[in-house]
C-alpha cells in the first residue's frame, strides 16, 4: 500500500507560528524533506526514528533539482511511509508546490495540502505593516523578484493600480532594477517601502526607505522581501523608540526627520 505525502508550510521561521496540524503531521512523520531554511526548531519536532533530509535550494550553493525532488518524495511513498515535504511559508506562494502536487498526482500518489504563514504575512505582523488598510491599500500583490531584471515583461505587471500594497519575494541585490520595475509599473518614486530580512529569527531587520532611494540602500542578509506602498509608513521601529508616522484624518503622513532608516528587531 502507498504511503502519503503531505505539502507542508512550515511558516516564516518562528517555530511559534507553526500551525498545530502541520506540528501534529511533523510528529507522526517517517519521512521529512525539508528547505535549507527551516529551522532546527522545527526540525525539532521530527520523530527520531524518521529520516530526515535537507533537499533545500540555495543561490551559489549546492542545490537539490526540482526533478530530484519530486522523485524523493515518489520513491519514498511507494514504500508507504508517510512523507512530509517541509517548506518555508506557505507550499503554494512561490514554494513550486504545485510543482509537487502534480508529480505525485501523476503517480497516484495521495497528496495532502497543509499550508503555512507565507513571509508577507510574517514580515507584516513583525514590523507592524497592515498590507491592506481602509482608505489606503484596497489590493495587494505578490510579486517575485526573480523577474526584476528580466527582459520579458510578462513576469511583472505593466501596471500596479493605485492604493496596492506591494510585496516583492526573493529581491534580490539589484535594488536599481527592481525600482525601476516598479517605477515601469506606474509606481510613484515617492512611495514609501521596507526591506525585511530574515523574518522570525533573531538577526530579523528592516530597512524603511522610498523607491527613490531604494537603490542606495545595501543588501540585507536573505532570505528577505519588499513591501511597498504608503501602509508602509504604519511599519513600528521599537528599537529606536519612536514611531515614524501618524496617522492624520484618514491620511497617512511620515512625521519630520530621515526618510531612511534600518534597525535590527
Amino acid at each position: 500500500m502507498n504511503g502519503k505525502v503531505y505539502l507542508v508550510g512550515a511558516g516564516p521561521g518562528d517555530p511559534e507560528m507553526l500551525t498545530l496540524k502541520a506540528l501534529r503531521v511533523l510528529k507522526r512523520a517517517d519521512v521529512v524533506l525539508h528547505d535549507e531554511l527551516v529551522s532546527t526548531e522545527i526540525l525539532a519536532f521530527v520523530p527520531s526514528t524518521a529520516r530526515i533530509q535537507n533537499v533545500g535550494k540555495r543561490c551559489g550553493g549546492k542545490s537539490t533539482r526540482q526533478s530530484e525532488i519530486n522523485s524523493l518524495l515518489v520513491q519514498y511513498a511507494l514504500l508507504g511511509l508517510q512523507v512530509v515535504r517541509l517548506k518555508g511559508g506557505d507550499p503554494f506562494i512561490f514554494g513550486r508546490g504545485g510543482e509537487e502536487m502534480q508529480a505525485l498526482r501523476e503517480a497516484g500518489i495521495e497528496v495532502e495540502i497543509v499550508p503555512g504563514i507565507t513571509a508577507a504575512l510574517g514580515a507584516a505582523a513583525a514590523v507592524q505593516i497592515p498590507l491592506t488598510h481602509r482608505g489606503i491599500a484596497s489590493s495587494l500583490v505578490f510579486l517575485t523578484g526573480h523577474y526584476a531584471e528580466s527582459a520579458n515583461s510578462d513576469h511583472w505587471p505593466d501596471a500596479i493600480a493605485p492604493n496596492t500594497t506591494v510585496v516583492v519575494y526573493m529581491p534580490g541585490h539589484n535594488h536599481d532594477a527592481t525600482a525601476q520595475k516598479l517605477r515601469g509599473a506606474g509606481v510613484a518614486p515617492e512611495t514609501p517601502c521596507a526591506i525585511v530580512s530574515r523574518i522570525g529569527s533573531p538577526d530579523e531587520r528592516i530597512c524603511q526607505t522610498t523607491i527613490a532611494e531604494l537603490s542606495s540602500i545595501a543588501a540585507l542578509p536573505a532570505p528577505s522581501l519588499l513591501v511597498v506602498g504608503e501602509v508602509v509608513r504604519f511599519a513600528q521601529h521599537r528599537s529606536l523608540g519612536e514611531q515614524f508616522s501618524q496617522f492624520v484624518a484618514g491620511r497617512l503622513e511620515a512625521l519630520p526627520g530621515t526618510r531612511t532608516q534600518e534597525r535590527a528587531l
